[in-house]
């Protein structure tokens, strides 16, 4: 059980979103020369982008571990317990853990105003992966990248993976601004891989590697991967073709991030000799990202998918279509409020007979009653169960076991749902 001085700490940090998001590099600046700057301590490879970056970092994580690094990976949001953010050698932080680097934190932090959430935590995250001396840190923005609070890490690589419109309020109305913000994260003379694909995002991305003298490695140009039957795949990359490989992943955009992953381990392979294609290879097939195309159950056939924005919600919404037709699927759906919402939830249901809207318990989640409005033209049969759990239970123990139920809509709601399928999981499956 959690102690009282876990839940404490847990409870002053959640106080912190009050502060909201406040981009720039000021104050974990300060905090973390209070620190002693551990974020100097290890290597880090730091990954940006709309989508993609957790599948990515989680397989970088998993590839250099096998390769006898010591690694540490930072990602969020968690979709059960915050130490899910701070991983070292694919596990997550102990309860201490997370209390110690918290008091480490709150003992240095001088500055004029309060840390946000993502502020604090990652410095936690630094100073915990110092502490466990990770050769290696994986390290995710939280948004965007120029002013994110990751972006005082001086990487070995960059990687960029995609952008799509989003966090508008904070990045800019447009690919080429928010791709601008995204490429924040390039540094002077580190090479950069990226997968982005419009002409104004590589653009974007192309010149600032330039100033800077950063190598860049574009996917199309510089790497590029063919898929050859049986799940799996080639790749034909900057130094190296690799037939046979595989993603321990679900859905064809696996195979974008696959690409990124390998060209991303070909040039650490330049440096490094320790890693292999045998540790690429069977990483990458072993890697597993909860809340992502995960499946849960055979039958009825439950998959997990975050799906928190539109170009998420669109390849959910085409995997459904090609891999589960013939189903009757359920969707179980809830989105937060800086979301298209409308725009989401006409790819989530449009391959689905039934749609089930919740709420996750945090105070961005749309009212259902809005969600169902925007549903009532798209379709026919809609209930509304705002717990996540009782939605979860309800959708499957009303489905049969040849139909599919699907959770998506926000990694919260996820997140929600996997903890209330932990807690029932025997009486409510077949698998």
């Amino acid at each position: 059980m959690p102690t009282s001085a876990y839940t404490e700490c847990l409870n002053a940090m959640y106080r912190m979103r009050r502060f909201g998001i406040i981009l720039g590099l000021s104050t974990i600046t300060d905090i973390l020369d209070g620190l002693g700057n551990p974020q100097h301590t290890f290597s880090s490879i730091h990954i940006a982008g709309t989508n993609g970056k957790g599948s990515i970092a989680s397989a970088l994580a998993t590839i250099l571990h096998l390769a006898g690094y010591r690694v540490g990976l930072y990602t969020s949001p968690h979709l059960i317990r915050f130490n899910e953010r701070i991983c070292v050698d694919g596990t997550p932080i102990s309860d201490d853990a997370v209390v110690a680097s918290w008091e480490a934190v709150k003992s240095v932090h001088q500055g004029d105003r309060e840390p946000t959430f993502f502020e604090f935590s990652t410095a936690m995250a630094f100073y915990e992966f110092a502490r466990c001396k990770v050769d290696c840190a994986i390290i995710e923005t939280g948004m965007g990248g120029r002013m994110d609070a990751t972006n005082v890490v001086s990487p070995a690589l960059s990687i960029i993976t995609n952008i799509s419109l989003e966090h508008k309020t904070y990045l800019g109305g447009t690919i080429a601004a928010i791709t601008g913000e995204k490429a924040g994260i390039i540094k002077p003379g580190i090479p950069v891989v990226t997968g982005v694909t419009q002409k104004s995002a590589k653009d974007v991305i192309e010149k600032i590697a330039a100033d800077r003298s950063a190598p860049l490695y574009m996917k199309g140009r510089d790497f590029r991967v063919r898929r050859s039957g049986d799940d799996r795949f080639s790749y034909f990359g900057v130094d190296h073709r690799w037939t046979g490989m595989r993603t321990g992943l679900m859905g064809s955009h696996q195979l974008d991030n696959a690409s990124l992953t390998l060209a991303a381990c070909e040039l650490i392979m330049r440096d490094h000799d320790r890693l292999g294609k045998d540790h690429i290879q069977s990483g990458l097939a072993q890697n597993r990202w909860p809340g992502r195309l995960e499946l849960v159950s055979q039958k009825p056939y439950v998959i997990l998918d975050g799906a928190h924005n539109l170009m998420a919600a669109r390849r959910l919404g085409r995997f459904l279509q090609d891999t589960l037709a013939g189903r009757r699927i359920t969707m179980v759906a809830g989105i937060l409020d800086d979301k298209p919402f409308e725009a989401i939830l006409k790819d989530l249901v449009a391959p689905c007979a039934r749609l089930i809207i919740t709420r996750a318990k945090i105070d961005r989640s749309l009212p259902p009653e809005t969600l169902e409005a925007v549903a009532k033209p798209l379709i026919a049969d809609i209930q509304i169960i705002a717990d996540v759990g009782e939605a979860v239970r309800h959708a499957i123990a009303t489905s049969r076991l040849e139909d599919a139920v699907c959770i998506a809509g926000s990694l919260y709601v996820v997140g929600e749902a996997k903890a209330a399928l932990e807690k029932s999981k025997t009486s409510l499956f077949q698998i």
